[in-house]
């Protein structure tokens, strides 16, 4: 199978890994496709050459560089004629013009189409994205969703061909691993990393970590519009010498990062037209042998399943009962942590995901 897949996600270095286990099936001939960057509330994130064996990546500038629903490779094409792929792999929602604009190029060149998507709200969209959704969802051959909720919102606006539920990317549980020395005398270290936006929840944590006793210590990783607000609130709230923030740091990193800490939280909350879609961060953390707490915005409770601890959205004083029960139950982290990584290991990896992948590129090409 001559495979091609246009993937601006795959700019991330952690990500490439499941390139590789996809590259490394004997009946895959895998052809990546990403932007030189990516720009969003993060910043510009650059193409991280990481784990790049055995498959064909090539960089190609982007139209619209940031614009969600605009972006594209006005120049794509010049490859995929090279390629002559069976199938094209875009990694899009079915509503944005680069999903469109390759649909076209597939079209042309006899090749199938997958398209993936996050979306979990059943949202409309104006023109002409709701021509571009239509036009997609008609002629894409199938469909990869990262979530239940997106899966059934796809069907339930008219998409008809196969649809699979997989994540988006696993994790390599030889990368994030357990950190197998002891934590010494430091503090109870809560994480969080993310971007810093209202949706994920940030404020929210430190309103909980303002009434919480004990000897603890609290880190912030990541960047967006929120990064001053939050550290004005961490003045404001007293907070300024247990709490530290550091701006987002290279995919790379994040292992070692993951090991100083005894508990990622995510603490998502819903808003009018989002809610948590899966929350990555909490199988990485998981897989380096990190209890999570979530809250019970979209996704989460399924991904941490009976490995974590929940508390609902938006409750501050749940989200601090479960902090203060994690800190002080030794036991409790112990059982968590070895929860969390074999809930990785038989769900999440990124060799599990790359095998259910190709089973689907596999389906459509056998109906060719």
């Amino acid at each position: 199978m001559r495979i091609a897949l246009v993937s601006k996600a795959c700019l991330v270095g952690i990500y490439q890994r499941k390139l590789e286990e996809l590259a490394a099936l004997p009946d895959i001939d895998l052809t990546a496709i990403v932007p030189p960057y990516w720009r969003d509330e993060r910043g510009t994130l650059r193409l991280e050459r990481e784990y790049v064996d055995g498959y064909q990546l090539i960089v190609e500038p982007m139209r619209f560089n940031g614009n969600y629903h605009l972006h594209h490779y006005p120049h794509i094409a010049r490859h995929l004629d090279a390629l002559q792929p069976d199938l094209i792999h875009i990694d899009e929602e079915p509503y944005n013009f680069a999903t469109y604009h390759l649909m076209r190029i597939a079209h042309r060149l006899h090749a199938r189409t997958i398209f993936f998507s996050w979306q979990n709200l059943n949202r409309r969209y104006p023109f002409p994205f709701n021509l571009i959704e239509r036009s997609v969802l008609r002629q894409a051959d199938a469909c990869i969703a990262g979530n239940r909720d997106s899966a059934n919102i796809w069907r339930a606006k008219g998409f008809s061909g196969p649809i699979a539920i997989i994540p988006q990317f696993g994790v390599d549980p030889h990368i994030f691993r357990p950190d197998t020395q002891p934590n010494g005398t430091r503090p109870f270290t809560i994480g969080f990393v993310g971007r810093c936006v209202k949706e994920k929840g940030p404020d929210l944590l430190l309103h909980a970590l303002a009434g919480l006793a004990g000897d603890w210590c609290a880190e912030f990783v990541g960047s967006g519009p929120m990064h001053n607000k939050l550290m004005q609130l961490t003045d404001r709230l007293g907070l300024s010498k247990r709490v530290a923030f550091r701006e987002w740091i290279p995919s790379p990193q994040l292992p070692a990062l993951y090991r100083t800490f005894d508990v990622l939280v995510l603490p998502s909350r819903a808003q009018r037209n989002w809610k948590e879609q899966f929350g990555r961060t909490l199988i990485e953390a998981m897989a380096s042998g990190v209890p999570v707490i979530g809250s019970t915005c979209g996704e989460i409770p399924h991904v941490i399943g009976d490995a974590g601890l929940i508390f609902e959205e938006n409750n501050v004083e749940g989200l601090r009962a479960q902090l203060t029960r994690l800190m002080n139950e030794s036991d409790l982290r112990a059982k968590l942590a070895h929860l969390g990584r074999e809930r990785v290991l038989e769900h999440y990896t990124q060799k599990q995901i790359a095998h259910e992948t190709a089973e689907v590129y596999r389906k459509v090409l056998d109906k060719s």
